[in-house]
């Protein structure tokens, strides 16, 4: 049998771990039952163990140690630990009350609103192709908000939060695992003392849980840690332009299941600022090919 390129296994890794995170609202979905801040909570403490056996396995206890020693990053970790718990925190908040429509449109938003901060903080320009992709967007979230009468604040808090997170993680140049591991461990005790003191909740003391229920909450750090090691190994094999491709399979699925599976409605104006989000992505994707379609 012959061994896969580079190439090819980087594709295997985009699509593990996008599947990952694109049927990863099931799972939260399936603990709906349970309250928000208690799944956080299990989601923290849980990440920190399966984190800090991957770190053990692979022998990289030295870095954490040195990231730890740097009063820079680890500043610049707490910061970054306090959007990724916000960013999962409504991420989980709406998926369990029925704004799964509005969460896949939020992760849709996620690559405009990065390259808008790219403008803002890194200096990057936009070519009048990406300004109209923009332009698009805003439209689309105006829609959202003239229906509701108000800012459509699941679909901007999670593109946003995301977003920042992305860009001082960037500025870190922490790997993946190790940041994550350092991020959850900052907000662990919050967790843990949230989970075993404030919370009263049928299902908060695990020792009343029967088995599987317990197995369902632990599952939560891997949930959550190995989209992350297959998007960082897809990283190292495959160029960010193939790698973005594969960033729209997530929303597209959790916009599938808000449809077909849990009947979510989706009113003429979802489906216009949805058309002006994937009209704008369109235009970011092709840009280029579209630059020589018309000359």
């Amino acid at each position: 049998m012959n061994k896969l390129s580079d190439s090819q296994l980087g594709i295997f890794y985009a699509l593990g771990a996008y599947l990952m995170w694109g049927i990863a609202p099931l799972y939260f979905k399936h603990l709906g039952f349970i309250p928000v801040y208690e799944i956080l909570a299990h989601r923290v403490i849980w990440s920190v163990v399966v984190t800090a056996l991957l770190v053990s396995y692979l022998k990289d206890w030295p870095n954490v140690i040195s990231v730890c020693r740097s009063y820079k990053s680890l500043l610049m970790l707490i910061v970054t630990s306090l959007l990724i718990s916000c960013n999962w925190l409504v991420f989980i908040w709406a998926i369990n009350n029925g704004k799964m429509l509005e969460a896949s449109l939020g992760y849709f938003i996620n690559p405009i609103v990065n390259v808008m901060l790219g403008l803002i903080f890194l200096s990057e320009r936009l070519s009048r192709l990406k300004w109209f992709a923009v332009f698009l967007a805003f439209i689309g979230v105006a829609a959202q908000a003239w229906q509701l009468g108000e800012l459509p604040w699941v679909s901007l808090v999670l593109p946003f939060s995301f977003a920042f997170y992305g860009l001082l993680r960037k500025k870190v140049k922490v790997k993946a695992i190790t940041g994550l591991f350092l991020e959850t461990m900052v907000v662990l005790p919050i967790a843990a003392f949230y989970l075993m003191v404030m919370t009263d909740s049928a299902t908060s003391n695990l020792f009343n849980n029967d088995w599987s229920l317990n197995m369902w909450l632990m599952m939560a750090g891997i949930v959550t840690a190995m989209p992350l090691i297959f998007f960082g190994q897809a990283a190292l094999r495959l160029p960010l332009s193939t790698l973005g491709f594969f960033q729209y399979l997530a929303p597209s699925l959790l916009f599938l299941f808000a449809v077909l599976l849990y009947d979510e409605p989706i009113s003429f104006i979802k489906m216009f600022t949805f058309a002006c989000i994937w009209s704008g992505i369109l235009l970011f994707v092709f840009e280029n090919k579209l630059i020589k379609w018309f000359k």
